[in-house]
């Protein structure tokens, strides 16, 4: 400015907290609705369970809003049992989940009891606003409408909580499809809902209905997760010579957390039990998918009677077709009841507790490996010998991984809990989930214990056989002498016939080594086995030709019969079941 022209400066404009208290309070009281309105939604939308969120709905409209408050859903969204419905008519079945109300306790109760299954005919306003979409709304109830909608729920008279009060009727619609209806009542004293109510009332509608189905579908997926895991999961484990085993499950607390552990205990030929453990990482319908086709692969894998660390391979080529970020571990193991030995393999599982028969435990030292779709990297395979009353002890980190404890630690707990075990493997497995496993477990635990019994001697003999043709009566007459003496006498005629077409077989077919081996267990087996490399086969044979027919014999006479390759030739099996004294 020039000199001697003064300029006026405009006086500094008020702070908030400057501002008339009379100002400071119409302020507070234009922002309440927006305040109201961003808590109560997120109260509604603070649990995933549709019916919780329809339960706070009520619960958030009384007193700010109503009085009385009453949500009803269609009985398809409550029970989830099909989609929400097109059309809306008398026929629709509702079902009131929540009542909230100022009343005293209990007022309402025996009148619009919660759960209550309703049937409501399309002349009531509920319906009116489920088919238009939009809000009905009665700023005053007279005594003949009051009667009119109170008919609608049976013969209670519920014209006391209609008559002379505002009602307010507001649909839950959420991605184009009606869910149901929640109602809010006002008491005579109150003043009607106003143009404030009424914007307030839709928006928390709108978010409680996407709420509600948001819920609906979460459920939804964790339910088909856990249906799909669940059918995945072995039932009882199976009963096989020279081996006891026993399983324990328990899911993730969390709904969310429905995750990829399985296990499972298959019986393989030569009397052993293959036994599995593995954990696909991630949780979810997903994860659950992955791991019903890894535990599919397992067990064809394993009726190829691959070694550990060939099967593993398999598994991680399969995964890696899957998909490139699913990724699991796995743990497997074969226990062979006659050699009293266990092999075992790993890929990036906890490694394995083994409990002698006097009760010292040790965490035997697999080689880690690294997970199923990792690629790249080899398997090793490493053997122990167990003897008789000892057992294994395989898991999945969720019984030893918690906040308070690193999977390090939660190892060394489990071998102090089974140093000294006893062996009833149904106790040591509750005791380990007493003791070892958070009281809410953040991700699923797998449990399997194994109790290596062993088959006895007695019950095992085995034959080097010459290979010339006098082979086969001589086997004959020792296979009939060693079933009379285990008082197996009635398999004879049969086992003799078996052991003759197979023995015959292997002549045919062998370049020289050739033996046989009985084994007496829950079944009678027989393998035969010899050096040659092309593999028996099933086939239709016609009326004239000469071979193909010892096979189809095998097949119709015993129990099971197989054959699988070793590492120098094949064995060729069958099974004959022991009927009880």
């Amino acid at each position: 400015p020039s000199p001697g022209v003064r300029t006026a400066v405009p006086p500094p404009r008020a702070a908030a907290t400057d501002r008339p208290p009379q100002g400071r309070r119409a302020v507070e009281r234009s922002l309440e609705p927006l305040t109201y309105l961003s808590a109560a939604g997120e109260q509604i939308g603070s649990s995933l369970d549709h019916l919780q969120a329809a339960r706070t709905l009520a619960e958030v409209l009384v007193p700010r809003l109503a009085d009385f408050a009453a949500v009803e859903l269609l009985e398809t969204v409550v029970a989830d049992s099909a989609p929400p419905a097109d059309e809306v008519d008398e026929t629709t079945l509702m079902r009131r989940v929540a009542v909230a109300h100022n009343d005293e306790p209990g007022r309402w109760d025996e009148a619009v009891p919660e759960g209550e299954v309703l049937f409501l005919p399309s002349g009531t306003p509920f319906v009116q606003a489920m088919r238009t979409g939009r809000p009905v709304h009665i700023p005053c109830v007279d005594p003949e409408r009051a009667a009119r909608i109170a008919a609608a729920f049976g013969d209670r008279d519920l014209r006391p909580l209609f008559t002379g009060r505002a009602l307010l009727i507001a649909p839950l619609i959420a991605r184009g499809k009606v869910l149901g209806t929640f109602k809010l009542i006002r008491k005579p004293d109150r003043p009607g809902f106003d143009e404030l109510d009424l914007a307030m009332v839709d928006e928390l509608g709108r978010r409680a209905a996407l709420c509600v189905d948001n819920g609906r579908l979460y459920s939804r997926e964790v339910r088909v997760a856990e249906e799909l895991q669940r059918s995945m999961l072995p039932d009882d484990p199976p009963d096989v010579a020279g081996a006891r085993v026993r399983y324990r499950y328990r899911p993730a607390e969390e709904a969310a957390q429905v995750g990829g552990d399985w296990f499972d205990a298959i019986p393989l030929p030569g009397c052993r039990l293959g036994i599995v453990v593995g954990d696909v990482m991630g949780h979810g319908l997903t994860s659950a998918a992955i791991m019903g086709q890894l535990r599919t692969a397992v067990r064809t894998l394993a009726a190829e009677d691959m070694r550990p660390e060939r099967l593993l391979r398999q598994l991680d080529s399969l995964a890696r077709r899957l998909g490139e970020d699913y990724l699991a571990t796995c743990l497997f193991a074969v226990y062979d009841p006659v050699e009293r030995r266990c092999t075992i393999a790993n890929a990036g599982h906890v490694p394995p507790v083994l409990v002698s028969a006097d009760g010292e435990s040790r965490v035997l030292p697999v080689p880690p490996g690294v997970p199923i779709g990792v690629g790249g990297e080899p398997f090793e395979t490493m053997e122990v010998k167990v003897e008789d009353g000892s057992h294994l002890v395989l898991c999945t980190d969720g019984l030893l991984e918690r906040r308070d404890r690193d999977i390090d630690k939660g190892l060394e707990e489990l071998r102090g809990r089974l140093a000294g075990a006893s062996a009833d493997l149904d106790g040591t497995c509750d005791d380990l989930l007493d003791t070892l496993a958070a009281p809410t477990p953040a991700d699923d635990i797998a449990i399997v214990a194994v109790g290596f019994d062993g088959i006895p001697y007695d019950d095992v003999v085995t034959w080097d056989l010459e290979p010339e043709p006098g082979t086969v009566p001589w086997i004959r007459a020792q296979v009939a002498d060693r079933l009379a003496g285990w008082g197996l006498q009635a398999l004879t005629d049969t086992a003799q016939l078996l052991v003759s077409e197979l023995v015959t077989n292997a002549l045919v077919h062998s370049a020289g080594s050739l033996g046989l081996r009985l084994v007496k267990g829950r079944t009678l087996l027989c393998e035969v086995h010899d050096d040659g490399a092309d593999m028996p086969h099933l086939r239709h044979a016609d009326a004239t030709d000469e071979s193909g027919r010892g096979l189809q014999l095998v097949s119709h006479l015993a129990t099971r019969w197989g054959t699988h390759r070793t590492d120098g030739g094949k064995i060729v099996w069958f099974e004959q079941r022991i009927r009880p004294a």
